[in-house]
């Protein structure tokens, strides 16, 4: 098990512009999906929301990992509180941990694909 990466958050207004650009900058196209209510495109290591809710949401960290089930078992070991079980996504599966300062972050698995 090993963190992998970190995904940068960005809440932005018009999710085509913004996802065009960010593909120019880093050479690679957007995965767009929608989750909770939130529009969002992937453009590695860059996570774009839009919409209503997409400020909220940009406030966390988002952390990728490649097993997510040993990354669980070792929060819990080192005393975070898992505040959202690992659930299934558009891109793979996602935690939302609490870390014993009390800090809030995304955990990831992205499928291949």
């Amino acid at each position: 098990m090993a963190i992998t990466g970190v995904m940068i958050r960005l809440a932005v207004d018009d999710l085509d512009a913004a996802a065009g650009f960010y593909e120019q900058l880093t050479g690679t196209t957007a995965r767009r999906f929608s989750f909770s209510g939130v529009d969002l495109a992937a453009v590695p290591p860059f996570l774009l929301l839009s919409g209503e809710n997409a400020e909220r949401f940009a406030r966390a960290a988002t952390i990728v990992v490649d097993d997510l089930a040993a990354q669980e078992r070792q929060l819990e070991a080192l005393g975070a509180e898992i505040t959202q079980p690992i659930v299934a996504t558009p891109t793979g599966q996602r935690l939302v941990a609490r870390h014993p300062d009390g800090r809030v972050f995304e955990y990831v698995a992205t499928d291949p694909a």
